[in-house]
């Protein structure tokens, strides 16, 4: 299996867990600060895992470093409250392990 699928697995699997949680807790409110960003990290995780091999290497690296952001802020946002959001913490560790993996595999030079 190569590192490229295992990212779009990955993503599609974070995605779909992400969009899943916001039913199972009941977060498609108004007043939920995380819904958008939540909403926005889903899509770009989808699209990025469907993207053609060429870019979607690079797509899924920013679209893992972008989830990374917005499950670390709502991380803290659970440690002000003096929680320990486990699924935003679990989300936040594993997107920022697979950005940091998908940046660092070497990329093949274009023919010239």
């Amino acid at each position: 299996m190569t590192s490229l699928l295992i990212g779009r697995i990955a993503a599609a699997v974070l995605a779909g867990s992400t969009f899943v949680f916001l039913f199972i807790h009941d977060s498609w409110r108004a007043d939920n600060l995380f819904l958008v960003p939540d909403l926005i990290l889903c899509a770009a995780l989808a699209v990025a895992a469907g993207l053609p091999s060429a870019i979607a290497g690079r797509a899924l690296t920013v679209a893992f470093a972008l989830s990374a952001g917005v499950f670390m802020t709502s991380v803290a946002s659970y440690a002000v409250d003096g929680r320990l959001g486990a699924p935003s913490l679990a989300g936040a560790v594993a997107a920022a392990a697979f950005a940091v993996w998908l940046a660092s595999r070497p990329r093949p030079t274009p023919a010239r």
